[in-house]
């Protein structure tokens, strides 16, 4: 059993920063960011596998940077230059699946979900 809390978000301006957190509970090999804006399904934001492989959308790629902090079990999400397009709620996931690449960035692979931290780029 994984239980995932987020925290870290917010209301900034264009351009700001943001840096999420994620605490878990339990060991996944693969933990990672997604987001839902209204009316849309999650989008898959950034992976990491326990190996060090990541994985990152188009749309964040050079912006955002997923890390994971062993000794407090924690995965972080730095996000810079915010655009408004960032407005989301984030959500922490976690599996135990050998996913990689575009796989890996799918929502409908993961097995535990955080209740998500909302941020908003105004």
């Amino acid at each position: 059993h994984v239980q995932l809390v987020e925290s870290g978000g917010g209301s900034v301006q264009a351009g700001g920063s943001l840096r999420l957190s994620c605490v878990a509970s339990g060991y996944s090999f693969v933990m990672g960011w997604f987001r839902q804006a209204p009316g849309k399904e999650a989008e898959g934001v950034a992976v990491i596998r326990s190996d060090g492989i990541l994985a990152y959308s188009e749309s964040v790629r050079g912006r955002f940077t997923i890390s994971k902090d062993k000794t407090k079990n924690t995965l972080s999400l730095q996000m810079s230059n915010l655009k408004p397009d960032d407005t989301a709620t984030y959500y922490c996931a976690a599996t135990w699946a050998c996913y990689s690449g575009a796989q890996a960035l799918r929502s409908d692979g993961y097995s535990y979900w955080g209740q998500g931290t909302h941020v908003t780029v105004s």
